[in-house]
C-alpha cells in the first residue's frame, strides 16, 4: 500500500513539537493512532512501525516527546553505560503532566487534518510510555477508544500521580503486554495492575509473553522476539479495528 507520509510540527502549551505522520495514500479519512515513543527516543525504527500501522488504514503520528531538550538522537548501536545514562535523563525529565498537555496538543492538530477521521482515537505505547497511554486515557476518556502498553514501566508507583490510580475514569479499551523477563517491572507491579483493573471495572487485556524480555517488540534489538512480535501486532490491530473501524 503506498503511503502518505511527511514530517510535520505540532504546537504545544510547550512550544514546538516535531513529529512524523503517515497515513494510506487513498482517498477518505482514517482513525488516528498516537505512538508513543519508547526511552531511546525517536528514530527511524519507530517511524517504520508507524508506516506499518499506517498501512493498515491508520494515521499514525509519532511525536518527538524530547523536543522540550532540543533534538536528540542516539546512536543506539553504538550504547553503552553512559549514553544508558543519558537515555534515563531524557526519560526522567518528562512527566505525566507534560504528557497530557502534549496530547491535548496532538488531538487538536489531528482534529485539523483532512485525512483524520473525526471521533474516537487510539493509541500505543512502548516501554516508558506504558504510563503514559494509561494517564492519557483517562484524562481523554471521551477520545481515546483503544490504548496499548507493551512492556510498560512506571504504571504502577508509589507516587500521586500514579496512573493506576486513574484506571476508574478510562471509557476505553485497554492492552497490556509484559515481557516475561523484565528488570524494570517490579514483581508487584502486574499483579498491582490487574487488580486495579477489576476494581475498576475497566475493559482490558493483560498477558506475559513467555520467553520475552523487555523490548522484545523491537527487530533492531539482540531481545527481538519475532513470534511475540507479530502475536503483539494482531493484538494491536484487532483492538484498534474492534474499537476504531
Amino acid at each position: 500500500m503506498a503511503l502518505l507520509e511527511k514530517d510535520v510540527v505540532v504546537t504545544t502549551k510547550h512550544g514546538r513539537m516535531p513529529a512524523f505522520a503517515a497515513c494510506p495514500d487513498a482517498p477518505g479519512a482514517f482513525p488516528a493512532i498516537i505512538f508513543y515513543m519508547d526511552a531511546p527516543g525517536f528514530r527511524e525504527e519507530l517511524c517504520n512501525m508507524a508506516r506499518r500501522i499506517a498501512k493498515h488504514g491508520y494515521f499514525c503520528l509519532l511525536p518527538d516527546m524530547y523536543y522540550r531538550l532540543g533534538t536528540i538522537r542516539f546512536d543506539l548501536p553504538r550504547r553503552n553505560d553512559p549514553m544508558s545514562a543519558v537515555i534515563r535523563a531524557a526519560m526522567n525529565h518528562l512527566t505525566n503532566a507534560d504528557v497530557t498537555d502534549d496530547t491535548a496538543g496532538m488531538l487538536a492538530w489531528l482534529d485539523a487534518q483532512d485525512k483524520v477521521s473525526e471521533g474516537a482515537v487510539g493509541c500505543v505505547g512502548h516501554c516508558m510510555s506504558g504510563r503514559y497511554i494509561t494517564t492519557v486515557a483517562a484524562r481523554f476518556p471521551s477520545r481515546i477508544a483503544a490504548a496499548a502498553s507493551l512492556y510498560g514501566v512506571g504504571i504502577v508507583t508509589d507516587q500521586a500521580d500514579s496512573p493506576h490510580l486513574l484506571l476508574d475514569k478510562i471509557r476505553g479499551e485497554l492492552y497490556y503486554g509484559f515481557a516475561e523477563t523484565d528488570s524494570s517491572v517490579p514483581e508487584h507491579v502486574i499483579p498491582t495492575l490487574r487488580d486495579s483493573l477489576e476494581r475498576a471495572d475497566a475493559k482490558y487485556k493483560l498477558e506475559v509473553l513467555p520467553g520475552t524480555q523487555h523490548g522484545y517488540c523491537f527487530a533492531e534489538r539482540q531481545v527481538f522476539n519475532p513470534m511475540a512480535a507479530e502475536h503483539t501486532w494482531a493484538r494491536l490491530f484487532d483492538l484498534w479495528d474492534r474499537n476504531l473501524k
